[in-house]
């Protein structure tokens, strides 16, 4: 079945069920279906391996025994399947029985299913959808990799979703970062807002390429780690492992921040992070108790650096889209984090990334940083990849592609020093030079852009950025003022 034909039936039936309204509800309708489908075909893998393998759900609420139409007229429909999978099914998967010896994908399969709902109300239109999604072939590898094309598509709808689209990253975005930091066989890497798992498949495909033998397959089985907070792109990420042959993934319904980074061990750390963390999320004002306090911030994206600072192995590497608030960011949380990682990490390199990346889910410009925790910063290259020619913005139809990083990439081997119509495009900064900025990293930005009328949320997150960047300029000028006039200087 093509890509395009998959997707087309399934949202034609669910367009016609009053239950179903907008795609984010369409999508996890879509989701959990095909998470018990490709289960299913796991589970018949493993029963294959394993002569003892004991199933994680009992008979009758396998894929194979409720939802397949073997055209006998047996196969549940209309009201009986509602009820069936109402008051049977998913009361069934929210309950599974697990403990401290079940397998991670049978706690897995419990977790994605607690939060999750049956929207559809009309039991044959719902039989409909599941006899095109029973028609996909999930049963060997080559098959699962095939359908990983129509997946992505799926995915990819995120983006146009209402909220929904802060779970995805541009695959173009994802698949640079990591074959700049290059996982290798042995190494682990962790995103710990992990979204759909696109850093952690974007990854996997490299790490793939590499396996040759047993041993090679049970170091790709145990590569990554991640953590999502929202149900809905958790139950993607882990159809996503199991279609990436992870079949036991160290993937976890969780938030991160609510840990106390001071907490951490050796075992807690990993080799590479890839990530894109949460931008303009909202915390309870507890969480900031889980931080140093000269790092408590009110930005999720300030607290999740810390936590990769707190979780990158020693000698480890980490790519990180953070906003320009960020850069610029000279409040007192802002400026310890950068320092910190400053003088206890390498970052070598900050890429300003186009606007409208993420189109059309948001338009806050956005940097890749690149740092690694080998030696203290000595020098930071700064590198502006500029829009394609031809493009004016990115959209739903134009978006980011690979290609388009090949400037950067041709750049990052032999780093020069670039300057475009007397603005600084390439440039290179000794730590000294960040130090006396007050760590205020807005180098090589965008100094012909048009002027870009944003959605008054992220206008106004970007004017209250820029207002506490700037009082808190003003009181470290005043500080000093007074400190040298010894006003307020007790004698």
């Amino acid at each position: 079945m093509s890509l395009g034909t998959f997707v087309k039936r399934v949202r034609d039936i669910m367009w016609k069920d009053a239950g179903i309204n907008g795609d984010a509800q369409r999508i996890e309708q879509m989701a959990w279906m095909l998470l018990l489908k490709v289960y299913d075909a796991k589970e018949e893998e493993w029963e294959a391996i394993e002569p003892d393998y004991t199933p994680s759900l009992p008979e009758k609420y396998r894929w194979r025994s409720w939802a397949v139409d073997r055209r006998d007229g047996q196969a549940r429909t209309g009201e009986a399947l509602l009820i069936f999978v109402n008051n049977y099914l998913f009361p069934e998967l929210k309950n599974l029985e697990i403990d401290e010896t079940s397998p991670m994908s049978k706690v897995m399969l419990r977790t994605a299913f607690e939060d999750c709902n049956n929207y559809s109300k009309d039991g044959v239109l719902l039989r409909q959808v599941i006899n095109v999604i029973d028609e996909l072939e999930f049963e060997d590898y080559s098959d699962r990799h095939a359908f990983g094309e129509i997946y992505e598509n799926i995915l990819k709808s995120l983006q146009s979703a209402g909220s929904s689209g802060e779970f995805y990253t541009p695959r173009a975005v994802t698949d640079f970062m990591a074959q700049i930091l290059s996982p290798k066989l042995g190494e682990r890497v962790a995103d710990f807002a992990c979204g759909t798992g696109g850093f952690l498949t974007s990854a996997l495909k490299l790490l793939d390429a590499q396996v040759k033998t047993v041993e090679d397959k049970e170091q790709y089985s145990r590569s990554i780690y991640g953590i999502e907070k929202k149900p809905l792109p958790y139950l993607l990420c882990v159809t996503n492992m199991f279609l990436h042959d992870i079949d036991d993934p160290a993937v976890f319904h969780a938030n991160t921040l609510e840990k106390n980074v001071r907490d951490y061990k050796e075992g807690d750390r990993f080799d590479v992070v890839l990530m894109n963390p949460p931008f303009g999320g909202n915390e309870k004002e507890g969480i900031k108790i889980n931080f140093p306090a000269d790092l408590r911030s009110s930005e999720t994206y300030d607290l999740f650096m810390t936590v990769i600072m707190y979780r990158l192995k020693k000698s480890g590497r980490a790519a990180v889209i953070i906003p320009d608030g960020f850069l610029f960011g000279t409040d007192n949380a802002k400026v310890a984090i950068k320092k910190k990682l400053l003088e206890e990490f390498n970052l070598h390199t900050v890429l300003r990334m186009p606007h409208s990346v993420f189109s059309p889910y948001a338009s806050i410009t956005t940097n890749i940083l690149f740092f690694d925790h080998a030696t203290p910063t000595a020098e930071t290259w700064f590198y502006r990849l500029d829009m394609p020619e031809g493009y004016k913005h990115f959209s739903k139809t134009k978006p980011i592609r690979l290609e388009h990083f090949a400037p950067a990439l041709e750049w990052w081997g032999e780093r020069r020093e670039i300057a475009v119509d007397g603005f600084d495009k390439a440039r290179r900064y000794a730590v000294g030079e960040l130090v006396e900025r007050n760590y205020n990293l807005d180098l090589c930005g965008f100094p012909h852009e048009e002027e870009e009328i944003l959605p008054p949320h992220e206008l106004i997150q970007q004017y209250q950025e820029k207002r506490a960047s700037l009082n808190a300029d003003i009181d470290r000028i005043l500080v000093e003022i007074e400190a040298k006039l010894g006003i307020g200087v007790e004698a």
